[in-house]
């Protein structure tokens, strides 16, 4: 298997993952550092369907706000106290460093 089929597939199982699960209750309304968790949710999951979608790579704003929410749930996981929210969390930022690589077809 190819490192790009690889991407994909893991980036697409992740992503049903992070679908099957709902958003942690203990993240509602939750704000670190003036970071609300469920907006860098939600930027990062419109980010991975673009990339899904058009299985090609992010146009320059989408690659800047998904290297942002990155660096912004790096600074939340350590604060999070609900080990439930911080698997659901690390798997999301695994997911957003996936489709941050160049996607396949890419060079």
């Amino acid at each position: 298997m190819s490192e790009s089929t690889e991407q994909v597939q893991t980036a697409r199982r992740l992503w049903e993952e992070r679908r099957q699960e709902p958003f942690p209750d203990s993240l509602r309304r939750v704000t670190f550092e003036g970071t609300d968790v469920w907006l860098l949710e939600l930027d990062i999951a419109g980010c991975v369907l673009r990339w899904l979608d058009n299985g090609g790579p992010l146009d320059s704003k989408n690659s800047v706000l998904l290297q942002s929410c990155i660096e912004d749930l790096e600074r939340v996981i350590p604060e999070i106290s609900d080990p439930a929210a911080v698997q659901y969390c690390r798997r999301l930022h695994r997911l957003a460093v996936l489709v941050s690589r160049n996607p396949p077809g890419t060079t």
